[in-house]
């Protein structure tokens, strides 16, 4: 008997029923019959693995990026060839929805897919084969998509990470990743994960955000994104500091964008995420060790690397480890206006963070020596935040300034100021806190008129009794 022949209990009228070879109309309601004990949606269930086992049995291992839209074909072309095999009859609709999930699971990402197709989500978290959230607009959300079993995951997990010739068994349980548009995959697997296999996936505007958009979104006003981008086309060297998914990424893209076209840009990066849209952008990747533990390229052999290959500007990704050394020696030696990202709590932490790691560089330096090498290369820090709102904006933008003692002195430049909240959303915004920066004269140096009024302290009303961060 073929899995849904017969149609019983249909509500829909007479005339909205197809007969043999013809398919129900779309807006027909109608009670699929049983198959052995499975319910309707076992039924669908069913359908779609013969035909989807069929089709895998014939393609093997022949699906590759080239030939997409052949296999697309071919599974339309199977999934019809059943249909009339077999006298099913399916309603428009959910014919078109079964073929979307056959192809998925070819030639995608499986139950994945739809959520990689909207935009809504800015970030999808895989916790075993049965709970999947995602991140819409900062804020955890629990979705009904599930996998049939972990080693469905892990077939989604495979498919993701071979064309880039990495591999996760028990072995390797952890590895780094990236899909074709850029965004950061991370998948770990049992046995360090005691819920089965985990996936999660950074995602990334199909167009990458701009300076505009910030300023509507609230991230940052005219004036501080007029100073940013004075900042950098000054060639001053930036840091862009915050916690995990604040938002550092994409506002270091949108630093990134005022780079002048007529220089050579050379990013590092763990895994490519930058978004740079100037011609002559050289990307470095590092590369993890094959299976026999060789053949691994760090960040910081890539910083070393692209100091001989001529960068009017370096922008390291993340800065996380010993890398730290080398790049503030760039910094140091040439090469303004590099920017990179790092996790920190504040500004000041910013600080600690990067002495910690040009400490791990193995390199016996007094801590004088280390800040003074901080203090001469890094002049802004950009703080950014993710808000209990789910909002991610610049909350400091801090200069550093000379040293004191033994202490770097910091003075906030701007700084964000909540002034109320309204149904659950922060209401504020960056405020001057009165603090000229030491810079502005090396950035009218460049040839840039930046007016001396955007850092005019704000009315108490607005500040409080906020004061300036020092030393």
């Amino acid at each position: 008997m073929s899995l849904l022949k017969r149609i019983e209990g249909n509500t829909a009228p007479p005339d909205q029923i197809a007969q043999k070879g013809r398919t129900v109309a779309d807006d027909a309601t109608v009670r699929l019959p049983s198959f052995g004990s499975g319910s309707a949606p076992d039924v669908m269930e069913q359908l779609k693995t013969r035909i989807q086992d069929r089709l895998v049995a014939e393609l093997g291992n022949q699906t590759t990026p080239s030939n997409i839209g052949q296999v697309r074909e071919r599974i339309q072309a199977e999934f019809d060839s059943i249909i009339a095999e077999e006298d099913i009859v399916i309603a428009r609709l959910e014919k078109l929805r079964l073929q979307a999930r056959i192809a998925a699971e070819i030639i995608g990402y499986g139950p994945l897919e739809p959520l990689l197709q909207d935009d809504t989500v800015s970030e999808i978290m895989v916790n075993g084969a049965n709970q999947v959230y995602v991140e819409r607009r900062g804020r955890l959300e629990k979705t009904d998509v599930r996998f049939t079993s972990e080693e469905h995951v892990r077939r989604i997990i495979d498919r993701i990470i071979s064309p880039l010739g990495r591999r996760c068994d028990e072995s390797s349980p952890m590895v780094d990743a990236r899909l074709p548009d850029g965004s950061r995959v991370n998948a770990i697997i049992p046995p360090l994960s005691l819920v089965g296999p985990c996936v999660t996936i950074r995602k990334f505007s199909r167009v990458p955000l701009t300076v505009e958009d910030l300023v509507r979104f609230g991230s940052l006003t005219d004036d501080v994104a007029a100073f940013l981008r004075a900042c950098v086309e000054a060639r001053l060297n930036v840091i862009v500091a915050g916690g995990t998914g604040s938002g550092k990424t994409t506002l270091l893209n949108v630093l990134s964008s005022f780079i002048p076209e007529d220089e050579r840009i050379i990013t590092v990066e763990d895994a490519a995420e930058l978004q740079l849209r100037q011609e002559h952008v050289i990307t470095l990747e590092t590369r993890k060790a094959n299976t026999e533990g060789r053949g691994e390229v760090t960040i910081r052999e890539l910083v070393i690397n692209c100091l001989r290959m001529r960068p009017d500007r370096i922008v390291v990704g993340e800065c996380r480890g010993d890398e730290a050394l080398d790049m503030l020696v760039a910094m140091n030696t040439g090469h303004d206006g590099s920017l990179t990202t790092l996790h920190a709590n504040s500004p000041r932490d910013t600080l600690a963070r990067l002495q910690t790691m040009v400490l791990m560089a193995g390199v016996d330096l007094p801590l004088r020596a280390v800040n003074e090498q901080i203090r001469s290369a890094i002049q802004l820090i950009i703080f950014q935040e993710r808000f209990k709102d789910g909002s991610r904006r610049v909350s400091y933008v801090t200069e550093v300034r000379g040293i004191e003692g033994d202490s770097i002195v910091l003075a906030d430049i701007f700084r964000f100021v909540q002034e109320r909240i309204e149904e659950g959303h922060i209401i504020g915004g960056l405020k001057p806190t009165g603090v000229v920066p030491n810079c502005l004269p090396r950035i009218r140096a460049a040839g840039l008129d930046l007016s001396e009024s955007i850092f005019r302290a704000a009315t108490v009303d607005q500040m409080g009794s906020v004061e300036p961060e020092r030393g």
